[in-house]
């Protein structure tokens, strides 16, 4: 999709400097503008204060031409602006830019007189003049490129997709014994992915060194990263977004940088993921902001007052952050269409905040955080419609995908979601590796059809999320071993047996697929920065366990009978002390995918006669996946089961 469809303030910030509904005209917005000045702490160096003049009531501007602003220099800036704060002092300050696409935390607002405080200090807004455009770039003046993009065409197709979930927070084993945290920058996750790239944060762990690939071993065919939108947060998970349009400071800027590279580093992410047939997702906060621009430029247009009777408010949550308010509607400028007409500030703020992430920087799917605190059913569907309008992606690439824990089914059945993460799966699945519950409990992690939901591709199956927080919740390790299990490895590789031959989309959080553990307590506020340890992937048994998976997310990448809902059960064995069951997946005229799962300590001894098991056709023979072994046609429906083992069958 080119720029024809960008939102109309995106357009015209290329020739303008724009500041959209400030609450208070009188004194009138001002630009303050100059150049980076290195020090410590930096400042603002041949700074000057431009008036900004009303081209309409809500929408103040300055022509960037008339700024006397010199080719190819790059700029930092703030609006200054009255706080507009319910309650609050209404001073002066300096705040950034909304729609900045870059900013520079190195750079701050100067400090306010109590009652504000440290936290009441800004990012400066970075921006170039060239060539009579404003143009994004990062603050050393680098320009995103994109070199060598594939066709969203070509990426795989929302039923052959494996989501690998990937946290900020990473950790590694330090040089006294214990435990390092540092945020993986957008160079390591590159060092995920291609084999030619070395971490920044992260050398010397061997999953991230040159000649390896961690995604490409694995097979994941979507990164989506914890939110990549700017947080003022020192980066952890990264759910308390502040500026929407840029990519975060903090995972641009590697140690060993001289200056920050968000822009660039993220773009060359996303065109390497693109060219190894790797999907990008996005993860969008658009229930509440922390500590975003409109907090101090229009509270009351864009954000709930708690507890002051607004109906928005309601049960919502905004964990410490501000809740954004969706059903406010005013006359004025529209930011994504360009006209005088009635809308809601919020949702346009937030449909033309994806149409930047869309358009310039490539992302493939969607993933919205806490629907339920967005609260607007009918704004969720108008997001979805808008996003889908906007992507470069067939209609059968593209997922807007839904974060609730109560799984409110209703939002896919009404088309107002395109899927939801089913956290249901993971509760069930859980109870069958313990070997609790019922037989029922298996057939509904299998086939989520059974739970309400109408086809595979509206529903993300996992077997842990990154909301580590609470009973049962944990990584799997820790999950087991806080349910009295030591001898995990084989219950890890049932848990993805079941993943990754379940109707729906599979999704790995990051460390999952080598039975990581947890280094931080899973309490809260831990629970944000608890992080993936890469280091322990050289552990044997866990090597062993990332194998396993490796294959099945093969798979699940080259078999059609795993990409469509057909499933069987075509074995129930519950004599006492035993779970033992086998399904088929595919459809007509497939090649069928056989799992048996044994959900019991029950050992056969040399046979185990699985009834239904299907005969190889002429020419074909069964293959055991997880251990890469051709069966010998009598054995086929005949190998002896072990306790919580599966063996999955695929043939060639």
């Amino acid at each position: 999709m080119s720029d024809d469809l960008l939102p109309d303030v995106l357009s015209r910030r290329e020739s303008a400097f724009l500041l959209w509904r400030p609450a208070v005209a009188d004194p009138a917005p001002r630009l303050v503008i100059g150049r980076f000045q290195p020090g410590n702490p930096p400042s603002l160096a041949d700074e000057r204060a431009i008036a900004l003049v009303p081209e309409t009531p809500d929408l103040w501007t300055v022509a960037a031409a008339s700024c006397e602003l010199a080719d190819g220099q790059v700029y930092h800036y703030w609006y200054e602006v009255t706080d507009s704060r319910p309650g609050g002092p209404g001073r002066r300050l300096r705040r950034t830019d909304p729609f900045a696409t870059t900013v520079d935390w190195r750079l701050l607002s100067p400090p306010l007189d109590p009652p504000y405080g440290g936290h009441d200090r800004w990012p400066a807004a970075v921006i170039m003049w060239r060539d009579g455009r404003l143009v994004t770039c990062d603050p050393g003046g680098q320009v995103p490129t994109w070199a060598r993009e594939v066709p969203a065409d070509e990426l795989p197709p929302n039923n052959q997709t494996v989501y690998y979930k990937l946290p900020a927070a990473w950790s590694r084993r330090s040089a006294e014994g214990g435990v390092e945290v540092a945020a993986g920058t957008f160079r390591d996750v590159m060092a995920l992915v291609d084999q030619e790239a070395a971490p920044a944060n992260f050398r010397g762990v061997a999953a991230l060194a040159p000649g390896r690939s961690h995604l490409g071993e694995l097979g994941a065919t979507t990164l989506e990263l914890t939110p990549a939108a700017d947080s003022w947060t020192v980066r952890e998970w990264g759910y308390a977004t502040s500026n929407y349009f840029a990519p975060d400071h903090d995972l641009g800027f590697p140690r060993g940088n001289s200056t920050p590279t968000p822009n660039g580093d993220l773009a060359a992410l996303t065109a390497a993921c693109h060219r190894r047939g790797i999907r990008v997702g996005y993860d969008a906060v658009m229930a509440f902001g922390q500590r975003d621009p409109y907090r101090e430029i229009n509270y009351l247009d864009f954000h709930v007052r708690e507890g002051a009777g607004d109906p928005e408010e309601d049960a919502r949550s905004g964990f410490g952050g501000d809740l954004f308010k969706y059903n406010y509607q005013v006359e004025g400028y529209d930011p994504v269409s360009g006209k005088i007409e009635r809308q809601v500030p919020a949702r346009q703020y937030m449909k033309a905040h994806i149409a930047q992430w869309i358009l310039r920087h490539h992302i493939d799917s969607i993933r919205i955080d806490s629907v339920n605190n967005v609260y607007n059913w009918d704004f969720v569907q108008e997001f979805t419609e808008y996003a889908r309008a906007l992507s470069r992606a067939p209609a059968d690439r593209f997922l807007v995908v839904g974060e609730e824990l109560s799984v409110p089914i209703d939002l896919v059945r009404q088309r107002r979601l395109d899927a939801l993460w089913n956290e249901r799966f993971k509760h069930l699945v859980r109870q069958a590796i313990l070997g609790e519950g019922d037989d029922e409990t298996v057939r509904c992690v299998i086939d989520g059809r059974r739970l309400g939901f109408e086809d595979g591709a509206q529903m993300i199956n996992y077997v842990t999320s990154h909301d580590v927080e609470g009973f049962r919740n944990e990584r799997l390790y820790d999950f087991l071993n806080a349910n009295g299990v030591r001898q995990t490895e084989e219950r890890v590789k049932l848990a993805f047996a079941c993943l990754l031959t379940a109707v729906g989309i599979p999704m790995i959080l990051a460390g999952e697929e080598f039975a990581d553990r947890h280094d931080l307590a899973v309490t809260h506020p831990s629970k944000q920065v608890d992080p993936v340890n890469y280091d322990r992937m050289e552990d044997p048994w866990r090597r062993r366990v990332f194998t396993h998976v490796s294959r099945l997310v093969k798979l699940r990448r080259q078999a059609p009978a795993l990409a469509v809902n057909d499933t069987a059960f075509i074995h129930t064995d519950l004599t006492p002390g035993r779970r033992v069951m086998a399904w088929r997946r595919g459809g007509p005229g497939q090649d069928p995918v056989i799992v048996v799962a044994n959900f019991s300590g029950y050992a056969s001894g040399p046979e185990y006669v699985v009834h239904g098991f299907p005969e190889a056709p002429w020419g074909s023979t069964w293959r055991e996946v997880t251990q890469d072994r051709v069966v010998p046609p009598e054995w086929a429906g005949r190998e002896p089961v072990y306790p919580w083992e599966a063996k999955v069958y695929a043939l060639e």
